[in-house]
């Protein structure tokens, strides 16, 4: 069926008063807004189900959340596991989250399945922690993590506290697909669910559960920290406000500020529009803050506290913000060095990484004889791999990638945005008890492990004309690309399209120009651009960003060729 045949059969089955049929009907003569919301039906990519909110096959609504949770309630009802272990649920501050994680509570009542919801927002961490903290069969999370506003996302986990992957994944999409979008499925309201014992109400408890395991991850004894550092945090109007304010004065930080504007839920994120720390213009009013303090550390977690980001004073009066390969790298150096310091690094460890995240943290991993593990993009992969690697004898110790997320913990298994910010405060009070910055402390890691410089674009390229045109650009890198680049002979080419090694299928294309340089290109799996990243090491900063520059140049110059 074409899109505007889809678009006729929703206007046709949706009930009278449904508020989609009146947003579908204003669009009547828009064919491209037709074929935007219907030309396929949205679906799980790395982090889950993702995208614009509205009516639409290709939209997140209620018929398309409903959809999938009919299809999740059918595959646990299959599993031969027993239903009343449980599905935790949690939501974050955007528009709808509320109210779809109480649609989902109610769907899986309504399957028999009891719910665990918690009453209010919660970071995303403390969702993975939950699940396995009350022996939860699955976990599924409302949340859009940094995207846009007009955005929301149904992110599911399994028993192990990580993202879906593999039979899982696959079992649970075979159910979904089989259900019909516009069906009415069965749907328990709250207070029912609660008095049949289907649903129940998380809350306190858990919190402190949660956040006495952010403190345990403390490296360093009290004696060897300056908590006088001072510090700026901003939760971007999100989940991470409460957990990181409350984490921060319990372990004793004396100048810990959170920006004003930014602390309470706002889901229109009014002072950022795009509320991604990983974007240095999340860092305006923390900047402007971090100066009237002095602070020598900016923190900043995503809506849902799984990402985490840093800005460090300059010695300028200004910030540099570090990315999450620096960011990783340093607090893999600072674990390490303290664990082994005080004889509780594993003798068997392993650090987890995805495939387009840098060497540096490999390199400091290796120096301390921590095995590395890769995985694809995404903490589902990363946090997949652990269960091999405890299989094969190794202990978790760290989990990471290039887009600011880090999972410090084994309890967590996804990105822990209040663990790493605490870690990074921590982090910043050892180094100033030894009268040294964060900055300078990452430059002495340089000066031990070689100069890593890294860069990442990504190119936005929306709606089908989008797609079509990062189809074609993997297709001429995959099948035309020159013999080098940026004058780098490319020594070899690792196609994951039908796995690699032991890594999985996937779209990725990495190609390796010899002496630590090196690119990756991938389309984003949550989000309407493709990337790319670049790596080179060398003895000089000055010369690793040249490689890397060079090579960027060459490749921006072979994609404008692909129209």
């Amino acid at each position: 069926m074409s899109a505007r045949d889809v678009y006729e059969l929703w206007l046709k089955r949706l009930p009278a008063d449904d508020p989609m049929r009146e947003e579908l009907t204003k669009i009547a003569g828009d064919e491209s807004a037709i074929t935007d919301r219907f030309y396929q039906e949205i679906e799980f990519g790395t982090a889950g189900l993702r995208g614009i909110c509205g009516a639409g096959t290709n939209r997140m609504n209620e018929r398309t959340v409903g959809r999938a949770t009919q299809g999740i309630a059918n595959y646990i009802k299959k599993s031969g596991q027993d239903p009343l272990r449980g599905v935790a649920i949690a939501y974050d501050c955007r528009y709808h989250s509320k109210e779809f994680s109480e649609l989902v509570a109610g769907i899986l009542a309504a399957n028999g399945i009891r719910v665990y919801l918690f009453p209010s927002l919660r970071p995303t961490p403390e969702l993975s922690f939950a699940i396995r903290k009350t022996g939860c069969l699955s976990g599924i999370n409302m949340t859009a993590s940094h995207n846009p506003k007009e955005y929301n996302g149904y992110k599911v986990y399994w028993e192990d506290g990580a993202q879906i992957s593999g039979e899982v994944s696959d079992g649970m999409l075979s159910e979904i697909k089989a259900l019909d979008l516009l069906s009415d499925y069965p749907c328990l309201s709250l207070a029912e669910g609660m008095e049949k014992g289907l649903v129940v109400m998380l809350g306190e408890d858990m919190d402190r559960c949660y956040l006495d395991y952010v403190e345990s991850m403390s490296q360093q004894g009290e004696e060897r920290l300056d908590k006088t550092v001072t510090v700026v945090y901003t939760p971007l109007n999100g989940a991470g406000s409460i957990p990181m304010e409350t984490v921060a004065r319990e372990m004793g930080y004396k100048n810990f500020t959170i920006v004003p504007e930014q602390k309470d839920p706002d889901p229109e994120f009014t002072t950022v529009g795009y509320p991604n720390p990983e974007d240095p213009k999340g860092f305006e009013l923390a900047e402007k803050l971090g100066r009237e303090k002095g602070a020598e550390v900016l923190i900043a977690t995503d809506p849902d506290s799984d990402r985490m980001a840093i800005e460090v004073a300059d010695g300028k009066g200004g910030y540099l913000p570090l990315n999450g390969n620096q960011t990783g790298a340093m607090l893999i150096a600072y674990m390490a060095a303290s664990q082994k310091e005080n004889g509780r690094l594993p003798e068997k460890a392993a650090m987890i990484k995805s495939i387009v995240t840098g060497d540096f943290g490999r390199t400091i991993c290796e120096s301390y004889g921590i095995k590395v593990y890769q995985s694809l993009t995404g903490f589902k992969n990363i946090c997949g791999v652990i269960p091999r690697a405890e299989k094969e004898g190794y202990s978790y110790f760290f989990g990471y990638e290039e887009s600011i997320g880090c999972a410090p913990g084994e309890a967590v298994r996804d990105k822990d945005g209040v663990c790493a910010g605490m870690l990074v405060m921590e982090m910043a009070a050892y180094y100033k008890k030894q009268g040294l910055t964060l900055l300078e402390a990452l430059y002495k890691l340089y000066e031990t492990y070689g100069y890593f410089a890294e860069a990442q674009v990504s190119v936005v390229l929306k709606g089908k004309e989008g797609a079509d045109r990062i189809g074609r650009i993997m297709d001429h890198f995959r099948e035309g690309h020159p013999d080098a680049f940026g004058g780098f002979p490319v020594r070899e080419t690792r196609d994951y399209l039908h796995g690699y090694q032991d890594i999985p299928a996937s779209n990725v294309l990495i190609f390796d120009l010899g002496g630590g340089t090196w690119f990756a290109v991938r389309p984003s799996g949550t989000e309407p651009k493709i990337k790319f990243y670049y790596y080179a090491v060398a003895d000089n900063e000055a010369e690793s960003k040249e490689r890397v520059a060079a090579v960027r140049k060459s490749v921006d110059s072979m994609i404008e060729t692909i129209a």
